[in-house]
């Protein structure tokens, strides 16, 4: 009896400890490759329902998925962009974060696109315009064919993403100060993910917008809630500081983890899971940009390099 109470409560403990978030990378450089740029989605386990989080690229991403079984059997990859992808949260108006959502907006189903106001604006006045498309959204420019639904998100408040089980929040970033990005926490239950778009380190960009992002996550990350950070690291740490064009460098993302570990202590942020995004596959520098996180790990941080179509599970 004892022991098939200690397995109940073993099941038990399982059940509600279980991690349930998931993240499939569909794109995962900044850059040349136009058939693998950044976009992931995020949702749970099981649920086919899915945030992505940019949308660089979309039906190369997806077959690249179903190859490697990401999404169990499922084999359609225009089942997947109607019917799985319940939204897109689009982190700023860059070509390499929009493409693939303009390009497949034809055979795309109705959803909502999130964003900040900005984000938005650029979406409707520069791509979702006659002279460069055709206007998928249900605001600009006529005819207007009302496919997508335009989400001004405002900073820091919480909003549900429709027809999902998630939660989230978006934060200001900045990329070339003052031009804007921007960075998600999606929430399920006690589970968290932050993605961040493209973004300068606060010294360099002269703004706090990382340092109210650090004070924010620090009790999921004391608290064991938050199942990974998606950031970007663009270039190798020989890029000179006034050529970064408000990106990371290994040492520049040393230089914020630093200020987060102040905020939650050195302990906790070991083997944190940190997934690397945005690397520009030019020459040797990635293997370079990988080599720099690794041999210079302060933190002892739990660096994932992410491959395109391969699901990431936190267990």
């Amino acid at each position: 009896m004892r022991k098939i109470l200690l397995l109940i409560t073993s099941l038990i403990f399982q059940q509600f400890s279980a991690q349930n978030l998931e993240v499939i990378p569909l794109g995962v450089y900044g850059g040349i490759d136009e058939s693998n740029l950044s976009s992931y989605l995020v949702g749970v386990k099981k649920n086919n329902s899915y945030l992505a989080l940019d949308a660089g690229t979309l039906t190369s991403g997806i077959k690249r998925a179903i190859a490697l079984d990401s999404f169990d059997t499922i084999t359609d990859p225009q089942l997947i962009l109607k019917n799985y992808i319940k939204g897109y949260f689009i982190s700023h108006g860059h070509l390499d974060h929009v493409s693939g959502l303009i390009i497949n907006s034809p055979e795309d189903s109705s959803k909502p696109i999130y964003g900040l106001t900005s984000t938005i604006d650029i979406l409707k006045e520069k791509y979702f315009v006659n002279g460069s498309w055709s206007n998928f959204a249900n605001e600009g420019e006529e005819p207007i064919l009302r496919k997508y639904q335009y989400r001004k998100i405002t900073p820091l408040q919480s909003f549900p993403v429709e027809n999902t089980a998630l939660n989230a929040e978006i934060f200001e970033l900045s990329h070339v100060n003052p031009q804007k990005s921007s960075a998600i926490l999606i929430k399920h239950k006690d589970e968290y993910i932050l993605y961040f778009g493209d973004t300068g380190a606060d010294r360099i960009e002269k703004t706090n917008n990382l340092d109210i992002i650090w004070k924010r996550i620090a009790p999921l990350i004391i608290n064991k809630n938050l199942q990974a950070i998606l950031i970007e690291v663009s270039f190798p740490n020989q890029q000179p500081e006034e050529k970064l064009f408000g990106h990371l460098t290994p040492n520049l993302l040393n230089e914020e983890f630093i200020k987060l570990a102040d905020y939650v202590g050195k302990e906790n942020l070991e083997e944190l899971n940190v997934i690397i995004t945005h690397l520009k596959p030019s020459g040797n520098q990635i293997e370079i940009i990988k080599q720099e996180l690794l041999t210079n790990n302060i933190f002892n941080l739990n660096y994932i390099f992410p491959n395109q179509g391969k699901k990431i599970s936190f267990e």
